[in-house]
């Protein structure tokens, strides 16, 4: 009875160290691909916005260069070296609108949120991506 017992226990032993390979496994396999996962889906957000921008007639070089004085304003100094469009949120009226912009720096990314008033665009917010 007790050699019965001993090959039990081994093959449990057996099939909990293959259930946790597996897990191991796959969780790395998870970590590996949710860089390129994320990166694709700021991709996608960014033609969902710019398509967005262009369907409701709104000017995309206006909100650009409003992005960036709005920004120069709210971050002295900072260097704008790259400028994303990731959200459009068009509320009826103008003054609920919202753009949003990723804004990457040499000191690193921000999220530049605008909003509208009168017709024209303003800084309502600049927060840190960290």
């Amino acid at each position: 009875m007790s050699i019965v017992l001993l090959i039990v226990l081994v093959v449990l032993g057996i099939l909990l160290l293959l259930a946790l390979l597996g897990s191991v496994a796959a969780s790395r396999r998870n970590r590996a691909g949710a860089s390129s996962f994320t990166e694709s889906l700021r991709a996608v957000d960014r033609q969902l916005a710019a398509a967005t921008a262009a369907d409701r007639g709104w000017e995309r070089g206006t909100l650009e260069a409003a992005a960036r004085t709005e920004f120069a304003t709210l971050r002295p100094g900072s260097e704008i070296s790259a400028l994303e469009l990731t959200e459009i949120r068009d509320e009826p009226g103008t003054d609920e609108d919202l753009a949003v912009f990723r804004v990457v720096t040499p000191q690193g990314p921000n999220r530049l949120t605008l909003g509208r008033r009168d017709g024209a665009w303003y800084g309502a917010a600049v927060e840190d991506e960290r």
